[in-house]
């Protein structure tokens, strides 16, 4: 039995993978020259880095167990520091501790970062009337309608920006931070609510790192998912898109951009949403128009290189947030070397770092010039850690469209898609646009893609009509 896997970034190679486990024949197609999608390295100043995500979340087991499958089990680090700040005020300020995606669970060690005003608000939420949350609602509403909008601009919106590259006051609770959602339907405030949720947290993993990185980079996941797929059978095509899908006797027709034709008993489509809706406008109509309106935003990331002994002061901690109210180019700033033992020990001359630049709708930067893009990212960066050396190498990567938008109402929309995608055996959707933007959450995706492809393929074997 033969699968088309629509996609090469983590999620159809995850898809692959846990396809091939089950015995299936495999094949992924990628648009693209190359695999693994955000997951994506290479050289600055001759050192190999992220050029897309740098860790995994590791309180989930998806991205580690699959890591460990494909043999990078001893590959994984944990970041040699984890403290973060935030600039804000003329000032790096340490990230405050106890806090979910922003929202604190008390007032203290928020000093410097709140003004007294905004502190005190924080303890009017247990003075509100109790917390009533319905089927959805953005974090920055009700975050500001309990605590106050200064929480929101100067913690929560960083730290969804980070993730997201969205608008608190846009992005839905439900869906970006769900585990406070489903705290804050059963508590009367929500200091309560994020309580919960931290004493969660405490009990799953105590004294384990919350991310983990991969030595040489995460990049080197992806690369050792696609290798071990090959191993195991599958063909992986670079530079072929599919342009067309419609269904046949037998399963599914895939049209590819170099005039082939290939037919098989099954599809995962791992691709962005609108590409998704793209290739379903035929045969998922309502499906297609759902996809369609799911937003993304655009970023860049700048990674610099410095010879440290160009540097009259080394950054301190593993990077900065930056809150958007503070009218800065960067959003959010990791030092390298100094957050991953691997990357400093590749040339202990050489300090790397990474400024990232783009918000929704705030996104005209990344149409100016790379070496505009170095110059005002230096800027924020020297304003803000005291950089004063020349960069000895630059790197620009622009992610055109690459961070799915978690708007309100945005879980009910994609159960709306997997309603209207139900009556259509041999198709399944995974990809970073419906349960999550992490590597873990995009491995969990792809193997509840699988499941369900598997579930829904006829249970005899069949051979493959041809190409």
């Amino acid at each position: 039995m033969h699968v088309i896997v629509v996609g090469g970034g983590i999620s159809g190679l995850a898809a692959a993978h846990r396809l091939l486990a089950a015995g299936l024949r495999v094949t992924v197609l990628e648009g693209s020259d190359r695999f693994g999608g955000k997951l994506r390295s290479g050289l600055v100043a001759g050192l190999r880095v992220d050029l897309g995500a740098e860790s995994i979340l590791a309180r989930r087991p998806e991205g580690i167990e699959l890591a460990r499958a494909v043999g990078l089990g001893e590959a994984l680090r944990p970041p040699a520091l984890t403290g973060a700040a935030i600039w804000t005020g003329g000032a790096l300020r340490p990230m405050p501790q106890d806090q979910v995606m922003g929202v604190p669970a008390t007032a203290a060690a928020l000093t410097g970062v709140l003004s007294d005003t905004g502190l005190a608000r924080i303890a009017r939420d247990t003075e509100l009337p109790p917390l009533t949350v319905g089927e959805d609602v953005a974090v920055g509403e009700i975050v500001a309608e309990r605590m106050g909008r200064e929480v929101v601009d100067r913690l929560v919106e960083p730290l969804l920006g980070g993730v997201y590259a969205g608008d608190a006051y846009r992005i839905s609770l439900r869906s970006a931070v769900p585990r406070l959602y489903e705290a804050a339907r059963e508590h009367d405030s929500l200091l309560a609510a994020v309580r919960a949720v931290q004493r969660q947290s405490k009990d799953r993993a105590p004294g384990e790192p919350v991310f983990t990185g991969v030595e040489g980079g995460v990049a080197t996941l992806a690369e050792a998912v696609a290798e071990d797929c090959r191993a195991k059978g599958a063909t992986l095509e670079a530079g072929v898109a599919v342009t067309g899908l419609r269904r046949t006797g037998r399963g599914w027709a895939a049209a590819l951009n170099d005039g082939r034709s290939l037919v098989a008993d099954g599809v995962v489509l791992a691709v962005p949403a609108g590409d998704a809706g793209r290739l379903l406008a035929a045969e998922a109509p309502a499906a297609a128009g759902e996809l369609g309106a799911i937003e993304y935003a655009s970023m860049a990331i700048v990674t610099l290189a410095f010879r440290r002994a160009d540097l009259a002061t080394l950054p301190r901690g593993s990077g900065f947030l930056v809150p958007a109210v503070d009218g800065r180019l960067i959003k959010a700033a990791t030092f390298t070397s100094g957050k991953w033992d691997w990357a400093a020990a590749a040339d202990p001359g050489v300090f790397l770092l990474r400024a990232s630049i783009g918000r929704f709708g705030e996104e005209a930067p990344l149409a100016w010039d790379d070496a505009d893009l170095v110059r005002a990212a230096l800027d924020d960066l020297g304003e803000a850690a005291g950089l004063t050396g020349r960069p000895v190498g630059s790197d620009v990567t622009r992610w055109t469209r690459a961070l799915p938008q978690y708007t309100v109402g945005h879980h009910a929309r994609v159960e709306r898609v997997r309603r209207f995608l139900g009556g259509l055996p041999g198709l399944a959707l995974c990809g970073a646009a419906y349960d999550g933007v992490g590597i873990p959450a995009c491995i969990a995706g792809a193997d509840l893609a699988a499941a369900e492809l598997l579930r829904t393929l006829p249970a005899a074997p069949r051979e493959d009509a041809g190409e």
